[in-house]
């Protein structure tokens, strides 16, 4: 089976908002997530260019900046 694995929530939430399968979901020791999904016809990658390019990301990165407004305070 092929996978696709990625340590980004946003990008892995964008892959369910796909369709693709997660598989596996796991912290891991240094505290980092690392999200496992099934991608036989390796659509993964072309997906991480069309997040790149969407406004998900756009959200993605407005409150990614807000929470460092919030905890530089």
């Amino acid at each position: 089976m092929k996978e696709y694995s990625t340590p980004d929530l946003s990008f892995a939430a964008f892959l369910l908002m796909k369709g693709i399968k997660l598989t596996r979901a796991e912290k891991l020791s240094s505290g980092k997530f690392n999200f496992t999904f099934s991608d036989p016809n390796q659509r993964c990658q072309g997906l991480a260019l069309e997040f790149l390019n969407s406004e998900f990301a756009e959200y993605d990165n407005h409150v990614r900046n807000l929470k460092r407004m919030i905890y530089s305070r």
